[in-house]
């Protein structure tokens, strides 16, 4: 019985230290987003004459009017179009290369993943110069195309990495009890491979889609003209328009945060699902 006691006991301490810990955390990443929302409703010296946590006297939205009236639209297209062509190939050939990777064995098999995985240590910003020639030389400078090819580039590595220890955890037998039905390995690959591997493709997704929504140094160095500039851009050339007008920031902050908030909303149930199915399976 003392036994049952000081289990419960170490249970619910451990319980309220996780709950403690948590809102600790939910506070320290929750602050910067209130604070921003807070502020973008406030008229330009509001925020300066009183605390930048108190409520607005009164709720403004024409800072939003005025970041929507701006171009703030033409920059979110544009980011929707590299986001979703950026993706979709990226998680195209990261499932085509770690098939084979992790269901056959031939000869260069090791080599090849080797290769790929020592990728991921090679630092984006070395390679600016070269892709910068590089989209000069196809004639695809300052367009949204020249964004895409990096965006995939660097996400293939540790995408291969993660999707190939995935997919070598789904049982074999699976696959060989297809083909001797009569499946050959295209057929096995997009009608059992793909389907279990659906965990682990929204994680990629999701983090993939985070770092290409907000990826700054290309789009710094690829594109020159309004019209191609995406929203990571977008809050540097309001910054610069509205250097004095701190909640117009605050606004145009607010309208790039969230897009990514609501896809994390509407598929945090995937990415749980992706990452404990990779740690149960690893």
């Amino acid at each position: 019985m003392d036994k049952y006691k000081k289990e419960k006991l170490k249970s619910r301490i451990a319980w309220t230290l996780a709950f403690l810990f948590a809102l600790i955390w939910v506070c320290i990443t929750g602050l910067p987003f209130l604070f921003m929302v807070l502020n973008s409703f406030k008229e330009q010296f509001e925020m300066l004459q009183k605390g930048v946590f108190q409520l607005p006297d009164s709720w403004y939205p024409a800072n939003f009017i005025e970041v929507l009236t701006k171009g703030f639209l033409n920059y979110f297209f544009n980011s929707v179009f590299v986001l979703a062509i950026s993706l979709s190939v990226l998680l195209f050939i990261t499932a085509c290369a770690s098939y084979p990777l992790s269901r056959m064995q031939f000869k260069l098999r090791n080599l090849i993943y080797v290769l790929i995985v020592a990728c991921m240590s090679v630092p984006m910003h070395v390679t600016l110069i070269p892709v910068f020639k590089m989209t000069t030389k196809l004639k695809i400078y300052d367009t949204l195309w020249s964004l895409i090819g990096p965006n995939i580039a660097f996400g293939i590595p540790i995408s291969c990495f993660i999707l190939t220890t995935f997919m070598s955890t789904i049982p074999k037998e699976i696959e060989e009890s297809a083909e001797i039905d009569g499946c050959g390995k295209f057929k096995n690959f997009f009608t059992i491979i793909l389907p279990l591997s659906k965990a682990g493709i929204s994680t990629l997704a999701i983090y993939n889609g985070v770092g290409i929504w907000n990826e700054f140094s290309f789009a710094n160095t690829l594109t020159q003209s309004k019209a191609a500039k995406t929203l990571p851009l977008a809050i540097s050339a309001f910054q610069g328009e509205h250097s004095l007008n701190i909640p117009v920031i605050m606004a145009v902050l607010v309208l790039t945060v969230l897009p990514m908030i609501i896809m994390f909303i509407i598929f945090q149930d995937k990415l749980v699902k992706g990452i404990m199915a990779g740690a149960v399976k690893g």
